[in-house]
């Protein structure tokens, strides 16, 4: 049998069945259980979450009690603390309470902490990602034309607020006999892109919306638009995620009969 480089749809099953692990696993998106603005809590006390949380100009200041049974890095945590934005996965999280992780986040200046339960209903329920086999049409050779400058757009979240989406330059690609384009934003880090786009069978066949991340161009820009790894944006495990909608000009005109769809019928409420 050849290697998984040689055989796509061979890598492509090591994906999907990557990403079902990923999900699942127990600090993965299905087991968010809560994101709480902290400027809905001007007392700071937030309904299941132990402790006394504020935003400051430094970070998210917290005070817990013996009772609040928190702990910080591993240890059982009292006192004050202040808090900068979580970078690392909810399963390294800095606090916990019994099993559940807590993690503060910040977007636009809003301060917030999120819970991820292993206990969630939704991972409980999982049943499965419904997604297309590989279809090498699917997977067209294109090109990424980075912008002059950086544009930024406010695009509606999932949660009903406006934010802002970065936005590094525009993909395109021929499907169909036709050419089509997608903005996509640039990693900071190591040049990769990354596209929230919208098909023709957002919510038909498929979730609302999903995402793309087709990788890094080469030096000249080409790249691989590869559809059968279209993602399911986190918020279709679970409705606490705050992920954005396709900005203006990203909802292709043909379906995208390719890559995750939607979740398996047991939990399959996010059309």
């Amino acid at each position: 049998m050849s290697d998984d480089a040689d055989d796509p749809q061979a890598a492509w099953r090591a994906w999907h069945d990557g990403r079902a692990t990923a999900v699942s696993a127990p600090y993965g998106p299905l087991a968010l259980t809560g994101t709480y603005w902290l400027a809905d809590y001007p007392e700071g006390r937030i309904p299941a979450v132990p402790g006394l949380w504020r935003a400051t100009d430094g970070g998210v200041a917290l005070t817990a009690t013996a009772e609040d049974a928190l702990r910080l890095d591993g240890e059982p945590f009292t006192g004050d603390a202040v808090l900068a934005a979580d970078g690392a996965p909810p399963a390294h999280s800095r606090l916990s309470a019994g099993e559940a992780r807590l993690v503060v986040i910040r977007r636009e200046g809003r301060w917030a902490v999120r819970v991820f339960d292993p206990a969630s209903e939704a991972r409980r329920a999982f049943a499965g990602v419904e997604a297309t086999p590989y279809d090498p049409a699917f997977a067209p050779r294109g090109r990424f034309r980075p912008y002059p400058e950086d544009r930024r757009v406010q695009v509606e979240n999932a949660d009903g607020r406006a934010c802002g989406l970065g936005l590094g330059g525009e993909l395109t690609f021929p499907f169909q006999g036709a050419e089509h384009t997608l903005q996509v934003a640039v990693d900071e880090d190591d040049g990769s892109l990354w596209a929230v786009f919208g098909d023709a069978t957002g919510g038909r066949s498929s979730y609302r919306f999903r995402f793309l991340k087709p990788g890094i161009p080469d030096a000249g820009g080409a790249i691989t638009v590869d559809f059968n790894r279209s993602l399911l944006p986190p918020c279709a495990f679970a409705d606490h995620f705050i992920c954005p909608f396709p900005p203006p000009g990203n909802t292709l005109p043909f379906g995208v009969a390719a890559g995750e769809r939607r979740l398996k019928a047991a939990l399959a409420t996010g059309i």
